[in-house]
């Protein structure tokens, strides 16, 4: 053909006339059936009552047709083999056929016929031996067929025309109506030619990503001419072509339209996506919770903005979209929403003109609103003999039939060491194990308000049984955490004031059993192999004292004692209790100081150490055994005291004043 570039709407006749579809293999199924046989006259189904005339609707619209005198004849032709037969056969896509043609069918059998017409029960009876031979018969021969359908055949977005000797027309699915089947889209192709209507046929493009949107109002093919214009116009042209000298004017001969046209187009941007990150705000929102920072501030306008253009566009353009044939929308799951969820929609959300371009698109531009139009208005054009397409069908047909499984080697193989790898997790644990990381991160560092703020936001949803979840043992192996509940991560931290948030105002349960204990660091009360409660994991008295605390003012709230091993509870009063014998306990020591400087003041017997004598062995004791010493140091006062306890750090500091003090009072004696 010379021309190589058609118009779907505009295809030629001598092509459209030849054309036939095409598949990769001849499909009995798709053949014209041969006309069913005409059941006599007397069965003859009327139009308006569906029944035969004369009978009634005693018929069966199964069996072509066949009509009854009355019920129990109807109900015995339910329980023949004739009619199961036709019904399994209707099952698979096949044709029914006359009562002759199944009595030639089952006279072909080798068995007998077992449970006949004449034969009834009350449960309508089982499948018979013959009509399961047949339909095995009809299946072993339909799989044999060398021209048998195979199945799992891939689908492509082009439907395939042939037109002799060697042109082939490929023409996208999509253009079609929705429920048209495949046989019909050459009756639809045809029709596609004519009924362009009074303004032609035009169609909605609309694309979205990125924070990208292009829109266009397009018209694929112009009114249908008034075939006598046409003909009034040709002959004036060649009247004034004829004449000679006569010829007084030349007329100007109209350019024809083009195949396509964009009535209305619209594009604009808005910051929706972070630059070289990809995905849209609100699904990071969604999956990592809402970002405070000032561009997820502008994103999120930028999406909303983005939204109310469209739909302030969508409305704009309502007329001309309610004149449209076809309405073709790129866009995501979530953008999809903006043009058909919101109130007053031209488009509807079930719309039978909704389609989605069946190719892959290049971001929103018009530019590219113009190439996916003409990429789904041209028609694609080949140039293949017969050999070359059945070669071709049978190559591909090879290339997808399942391979031969691999014969097993009859040698032994050595065993090969299994290899454990990670189980790979779906999005929703990866989702989970994320809140259940940032949470404990936030109790081990202290960040009581922002564990607040998480855990009051939907982001922050770590189960079922909200602040008492368990945290999954492949996420507390991860972590390093012996805790499971975000209260017993708090005990094991030491943060007192998030174990008394969680306790108080959060209402965690501290009888939640934990991990279990081992022999290494099972507490006295508690066994190897016991479970282990929050206030069994606190390592330190201030967050024991918390406990205790929460169970002498809220005693009713939780088994403290029994399921929560809490030791005793810790009251005001008994707190108060212990202040003031610290007090007592500080000023006797100061007293017996007190009196001991008195009596050796008094007596002035004694002969008066030498403190710095003392200080100077003590000095070079402690330079011995600490080895060299740090630029800038102490005096030997403070490193002698190196390595000890808070308390005998104390004491010894007290022995050393006292004695400081003794020498004073003896040197002042004197």
């Amino acid at each position: 053909m010379p021309q190589e570039y058609y118009h779907v709407y505009s295809l030629p006749k001598e092509i459209l006339e030849t054309l036939t579809p095409r598949h990769l293999w001849q499909d009995p199924e798709r053949a014209p059936s041969p006309p069913a046989k005409a059941p006599p006259s007397t069965a003859q189904v009327d139009d308006a009552t569906g029944a035969a005339p004369g009978i009634g609707s005693k018929t069966c619209n199964i069996c072509l047709g066949a009509a009854f005198a009355d019920l129990d004849e109807q109900r015995a032709h339910f329980r023949s083999d004739w009619h199961r037969y036709n019904v399994k056969m209707r099952l698979n896509g096949q044709q029914a056929v006359a009562e002759e043609d199944f009595g030639a069918l089952v006279d072909g059998l080798d068995d007998s016929i077992s449970g006949s017409a004449s034969s009834s029960s009350e449960d309508g009876g089982s499948d018979s031996d013959a009509v399961d031979t047949l339909m095995s018969r009809h299946r072993t021969r339909r799989s044999s067929s060398p021209s048998a359908p195979r199945p799992n055949i891939p689908q492509t977005a082009l439907v395939w025309f042939h037109s002799p000797p060697q042109t082939q027309l490929g023409i996208y699915k999509r253009l079609f109506p929705l429920r048209a089947p495949p046989e019909s889209y050459l009756d639809e192709l045809k029709a596609m030619q004519r009924n362009h209507g009074e303004h032609g046929r035009t169609w909605a493009m609309f694309m979205t990503a990125g924070g990208h949107f292009a829109g266009s109002i397009v018209r694929v093919s112009h009114p249908d001419e008034d075939p006598d214009a046409v003909e009034e116009g040709e002959r004036q042209g060649a009247d004034a072509e004829d004449g000679g000298g006569r010829r007084k004017k030349k007329i100007k001969v109209k350019k024809p339209k083009p195949e396509v046209e964009i009535l209305k187009h619209k594009t604009f941007h808005r910051y929706t996506t972070r630059r070289k990150q990809g995905g849209s705000q609100s699904l990071n929102d969604q999956a990592k919770g809402n970002a405070k920072s000032a561009g997820a501030q502008l994103r999120r306008y930028g999406e909303q903005a983005l939204a109310d253009d469209i739909r302030a566009l969508l409305l704009e353009w309502a007329e001309d979209i309610d004149a449209c044939e076809r309405i073709w929308i790129r866009a995501s799951t979530s953008n999809r929403r903006i043009f058909v969820d919101f109130e007053g929609s031209p488009i509807a959300k079930g719309d039978d003109r909704l389609r989605t371009f069946p190719f892959p698109t290049r971001r929103p531009t018009q530019a590219e609103i113009s190439r996916c139009l003409l990429e789904l208005t041209r028609v694609k054009v080949s140039h293949l003999t017969e050999d070359i397409l059945r070669a071709q069908d049978e190559a591909y047909l090879a290339s997808i039939a399942p391979k031969p499984k691999p014969v097993p080697a009859t040698a032994p193989e050595k065993a090969a060491i299994p290899v454990i790898s990670a189980p790979k997790r779906t999005a929703e644990e990866e989702a989970l194990k994320d809140r259940w990381l940032r949470a404990v991160e936030m109790i081990r560092k202290g960040r009581l308000d922002p564990l607040k703020a998480f855990l009051e936001r939907g982001s922050g949803n770590l189960g079922q049984n909200g602040v008492n979840a368990l945290m999954p043992d492949w996420i507390a192996q991860e972590a390093g955490e012996r805790g499971r509940t975000l209260l017993q991560v708090a005990a094991h931290a030491g943060q007192e004031d998030v174990t008394r948030w969680l306790l108080e105002d959060a209402k965690a349960d501290p009888t939640v059993p934990g991990v279990l204990s081992d022999a290494s660091d099972a507490p006295p009360s508690r066994p190897a192999g016991a479970a282990r409660t929050a206030y069994d994991l606190a390592r330190t008295r201030g967050v024991r004292n918390v406990f205790r605390r929460c169970a002498a003012a809220h005693s009713d709230w939780w088994d403290w004692h029994g399921a929560g091993h809490v030791q005793s509870a810790l009251t005001k009063e008994m707190e108060d209790e212990r202040g003031e014998k610290k007090k007592a306990r500080r000023k006797g020591l100061k007293d017996k100081i007190r009196e001991r400087q008195a009596k050796e003041g008094a007596s002035g017997t004694e002969e008066p150490v030498a403190p710095p004598k003392v200080e100077v062995a003590a000095k070079t004791k402690v330079q011995t055994l600490e080895g060299p010493r740090r630029l800038g140091g102490v005096g030997g006062g403070s490193e002698s005291v190196a390595g000890l306890t808070p308390e005998m750090r104390a004491k010894v500091e007290r022995e050393r004043r006292a004695r400081a003090a003794e020498a004073r009072l003896k040197a002042l004696s004197r």
